[in-house]
């Protein structure tokens, strides 16, 4: 069965060490993550950081990051 993740509000987790992409430009369309103590990791709006964060398992992100790399979500951005 497939786990859902639920939206959490940045003040529910600890402090972070939050990161935006070198590619991220002045107009702040950028997502900034941050590992968890857990092992996890999380990901924010980087326009609202103190809004909801989406928190995904390291597996989770090391299968995502790795679709982005072999192109699996190119035809979404054009």
């Amino acid at each position: 069965m497939h786990k859902q993740h639920s939206a959490v509000t940045t003040a529910v987790l600890p402090p972070l060490a939050w990161q935006k992409s070198k590619r991220s430009n002045p107009s702040g369309n950028c997502v900034e993550m941050a590992p968890l103590p857990n092992g996890g990791i999380a990901v924010r709006n980087s326009r609202d950081p103190n809004g909801p964060a989406l928190v995904y398992t390291l597996d989770e992100m090391s299968a995502f990051i790795g679709g982005v790399r072999d192109g699996d979500f190119d035809n979404l951005i054009g």
